[in-house]
């Protein structure tokens, strides 16, 4: 018999076997993802969107008793991934969601350097977001990004591993699908600078209301943190600061949803 691709001898029944124990380790280190090159994805659609990214999938794990007989060929069309099957209660040990889809894969990371960036566009829209902690904050930016199909988002100096469990599911998988970048603050300004692209920094200070300016041309939206917002540096480097006017008691919003409001904004004046 035949399942997912591979013979019934490549089979897991305990959860002591050291393949799990390096998934577990996978999903709950960013240092063992960073010296394995992987981390671990869950979910048909999440699969499917590794691949449309370009990524390489290095294992895939299945469940026959929730999978049935599902084809994983379509999920490893440009990878041929080792594929093995799992009893449920070993699936379930991996597993993070309450309703579970049966497929695991293991997944080679990409690098994200600045250098490796491609713009189509010639006005590229970019997001940067400095120093993001909050795997859910980043989450849903690279969905906004995803959304507004941006041409790149950039992470200046990061503190979250981009491939931690948490952001690959509060983006919905759109990490996989939007081209990310990631620097030191200084990097990134030179890289923005060498590329012409204009540099509007979400502040509070010396800052003119976000639909009064031009977003037509290249350009890079720039947030910060909601405790501390952008550093000196940003600041001291910006073509224009930009503001959401507040009517409320406190003087600023999510990230998220800040990055959502000038982003969409400059997508209206583009004409999405």
């Amino acid at each position: 018999m035949y399942f997912c691709g591979v013979k019934e001898h490549k089979f897991i029944s305990s959860t002591q076997n050291p393949l799990i124990k390096k998934v577990l380790l996978l999903k709950e280190k960013s240092r063992e993802r960073k010296k394995a090159g992987l981390f671990v994805v869950e979910g048909k659609r999440e699969i499917e969107l590794v691949q449309k990214g370009g990524y390489s999938i290095d294992t895939l794990l299945c469940c026959p008793e929730i999978l049935s007989d599902f084809d994983t060929n379509p999920l490893v069309k440009n990878s041929t991934p080792d594929q093995i099957q799992l009893t449920r209660a070993v699936y379930e040990k991996l597993a993070h969601r309450g309703t579970t889809e049966g497929v695991l894969a293991l997944v080679k990371s990409k690098e994200h350097a600045l250098a490796h960036l491609q713009f189509i566009n010639d006005n590229p829209l970019i997001l940067v977001a400095e120093a993001p902690e909050k795997p859910g904050n980043i989450g849903a930016l690279l969905r906004t990004a995803d959304a507004a199909a941006l041409d790149a988002v950039l992470i200046a100096n990061p503190r979250s591993d981009l491939y931690n469990p948490n952001i690959v599911r509060s983006s919905v998988g759109c990490v996989f699908t939007t081209q990310i970048g990631m620097g030191s603050t200084d990097e990134i300004i030179q890289f923005l600078n060498s590329n012409n692209i204009q540099i509007n920094c979400a502040a509070l200070t010396a800052s003119k209301n976000y639909v009064e300016c031009d977003f037509k041309g290249a350009n890079a939206i720039v947030v910060g943190t909601e405790a501390t917002g952008l550093t000196d540096s940003w600041l001291q480097n910006s073509d224009q600061n930009i503001i959401i006017p507040m009517q409320g008691e406190i003087d600023s919003m999510n990230v998220s949803v800040s990055a959502a409001i000038l982003i969409f904004e400059a997508k209206r004046q583009r004409g999405f």
